[in-house]
């Protein structure tokens, strides 16, 4: 039998999981859907650009929502949403249609982001936390592996519209996991008050706090170097390299790979010698690896297996920053778990949203641009980490 932590872990990483599996799977398409609806690679792109705003934004509501009347009835309408979104997507007649149903499916998926973070708030916190924390990024982590071959395997015979019937079916089964195996975890007795003044107090303690802040945007960025990845990958691989869709699929999977692996020893090593320092480390050598990828692509070296290979080593780097700070974002903010999870949600998907238009503006389908603002988000990472956890770490929270 699965212990309770483990069923919610599985539960909470399938939650999390519909937001990037909506555009892991989408990725391999995007070739398909500029020809097809006869729109431009840019405009493209902003379908991808409009649901992580969304999926940013709409955070905003459903955090402080849910401190306020429970977890779950805020997943019921974002889930709701999504499969509404889905479905428009997948009927879609043109550019500007796919554009306004992308938006809504990423205010949707929004709430698969803030509130899980929250609920493993609600339970845990430190190591456990962490724990936690790494085995539902593990069930995430089936996305850029999983995600990109499932789309390949039904953009080939249906074409690009069955990735959102796809994504649909997915929702409503989360729906029907939402409704009879997850518990509530937020007592009535423990929720924060309905007060606009309330909450409006509460994001100024969160806009004040400078390591809450300074946490949030050093995963945020590393987020954003992997939306940037996303956002530009399949041309680059497709258009650039020459690869099919499945292909593309091989190599953004063994980018992902080192990621899952790696985020799976965050609380091991965040045990042993302490949270804050397994991120300066890490995040030191994540942004070696991406300057080193930009000096090199700069220089001429124009290889998919090179390309490939530092990305990887990059990323497994990066999964030993995510989840950890998070966890010490929220640490210090239980009574505040749904907004803080929402504000920092937040915060790094606008972080993301604007490296993706950035990197969209001198997009050429070559690497170069690509790889150039994957190192920026690394260098802004590590600057941020050295000036929030630079100072040496207190023994008891290294013990922790």
């Amino acid at each position: 039998m699965f212990s309770r932590t483990a069923k919610d872990a599985v539960i909470l990483g399938l939650f999390a999981a519909i937001g990037p599996f909506a555009i892991d799977m989408y990725l391999p398409a995007l070739p398909s859907i500029a020809a097809d609806l006869h729109a431009s690679t840019a405009a493209t792109q902003m379908t991808l650009t409009l649901f992580f705003l969304a999926f940013g934004v709409c955070q905003i509501f459903y955090g402080p929502v849910s401190d306020m009347i429970g977890r779950k009835p805020p997943l019921y309408l974002g889930l709701a949403l999504f499969i509404f979104g889905s479905i428009g997507c997948s009927l879609a007649p043109n550019i500007s249609w796919l554009l306004a149903f992308r938006f809504v499916q990423g205010a949707g998926a929004s709430c698969t982001m803030a509130i899980p973070r929250a609920i493993i708030r609600d339970l845990h916190t430190g190591i456990e936390a962490t724990r936690l924390m790494s085995t539902i990024m593990l069930v995430i982590s089936v996305s850029p592996i999983l995600a990109p071959l499932t789309g390949s395997a039904l953009i080939v015979p249906f074409g690009w519209r069955a990735v959102f019937v796809a994504v649909t079916i997915a929702a409503l089964v989360s729906f029907a996991l939402l409704i009879f195996f997850l518990p509530e975890t937020r007592p009535a007795g423990e929720r924060a008050p309905v007060s606009v003044r309330g909450m409006a107090a509460g994001f100024g303690q969160l806009l004040t706090d400078w390591r809450f802040l300074g946490l949030t945007f050093t995963g945020g960025f590393g987020m954003a170097s992997f939306f940037v990845f996303l956002a530009t990958s399949s041309f680059v691989y497709i258009d650039h390299f020459g690869l099919t869709p499945t292909g593309f699929s091989f190599f953004f999977a063994i980018n992902a790979a080192g990621f899952i692996g790696s985020a799976q020893f965050a609380a091991p090593l965040g045990a042993r010698f302490g949270m804050a320092r397994i991120v300066m480390g890490a995040v030191s050598l994540y942004m070696a690896f991406a300057v080193l990828l930009l000096l090199v692509t700069a220089a001429g070296v124009d290889r998919l297996t090179v390309l490939a290979g530092l990305l990887f080593c990059a990323y497994a780097c990066l999964g030993l920053v995510i989840g950890p700070t998070m966890v010490l974002a929220l640490e210090e903010h239980g009574p505040l778990a749904g907004l803080a999870s929402a504000l920092g949600g937040t915060l790094q998907m606008a972080a993301g949203g604007l490296m993706i238009a950035l990197a969209s503006l001198v997009f050429n389908k070559t690497a170069l641009p690509m790889v150039a603002a994957i190192a920026l988000c690394a260098v802004c990472a590590f600057i941020l980490a050295v000036a929030t956890l630079g100072r040496r770490e207190p023994a008891t929270q290294a013990a922790e």
